[in-house]
């Protein structure tokens, strides 16, 4: 188990300090998540809400981990990020609806059809289930998925908008931003997502037994968190991969509506 949770510090470039945060925080929580399964008796769906940087990503591998060894539950990752649609189709819609749709992340880029029908058999289905995986550096829907076999005991679900509320329409009339000012000054973008939310994205994340949420202070913090993971891509690609500091001011401009929304509205508040 220590070794499993040590390999999973050192390839993602985390701090020693990080088994700490693992001791105190993931043993626990995830001894918990087995208790809401033993009393539920049936399989959970676990919603991982955070933002850019935040973690989710590592904090899945450690449950994991931790679950099958030490409390006898399968759990199972997707990613929302998994289930975006196609470079295609979110150009159609760019061309459709608007142009900031052609950049993956935000409510509206996402393939919802697919994620339902993935959860679905992963809790009830039987046998061997595909899991989509989608490529990051070529921005489209990778060829080759992944698989687990179901049912799952559990299910984790992670993603930085899960979970996320709509806001009220008239707090979407004045832009947050310079990205949202110059580029989607009649707020088309925007309302379309906010509408997403409270629509499509609600019923999907109306299926989560549970949820968790990394928190993060306020978006200052998430601008460090995800420019140290560009750091860090570039560290281990290349000098050129990956967003320089402007890149990522603009990139996380995207969401910093809906970011801010969560902070102050978490999911089941």
């Amino acid at each position: 188990m220590a070794d499993v949770i040590r390999a999973i510090i050192e390839s993602h470039c985390l701090p020693d300090i990080y088994s700490e945060t693992v001791s105190q925080h993931w043993y626990p929580l995830a001894a918990h998540i087995a208790r809401v399964a033993e009393a539920v008796g049936r399989p959970l769906l676990i919603g991982i809400s955070g933002a850019q940087g935040s973690g989710k990503s590592t904090l899945c591998l450690c449950l994991e981990a931790i679950l099958r060894p030490i409390h006898g539950i399968a759990a199972t990752t997707i990613s929302l990020d998994d289930f975006y649609l196609t470079r295609a189709e979110r150009q159609a819609r760019a061309h459709d609806i608007h142009p900031l749709f052609a950049v993956r992340g935000v409510p509206g880029t996402h393939d919802l059809g697919l994620a339902d029908r993935t959860i679905t058999a992963l809790l009830s289905g039987t046998g061997s289930v595909a899991i989509p995986r989608f490529d990051k550096a070529h921005d489209d829907r990778a060829a080759a998925w992944s698989t687990a076999e179901a049912p799952c005991d559990v299910v984790l679900f992670e993603g930085w908008c899960i979970g996320a509320t709509p806001e009220p329409e008239s707090a979407l009339v004045t832009p947050i931003n310079a990205l949202e000012a110059a580029d989607d000054p009649a707020g088309i973008w925007r309302t379309y997502a906010n509408t997403a939310l409270g629509t499509g994205y609600a019923a999907l994340f109306a299926r989560i037994d549970r949820q968790i949420i990394l928190r993060a202070p306020d978006f200052a913090v998430v601008s460090k968190w995800r420019k140290l993971q560009e750091r860090k891509l570039r560290a281990n690609v290349g000098a050129t991969a990956g967003l320089n500091a402007a890149g990522v001011d603009r990139f996380l401009q995207h969401f910093e509506r809906i970011t801010l929304h969560m902070l102050a509205t978490p999911p089941g508040a």
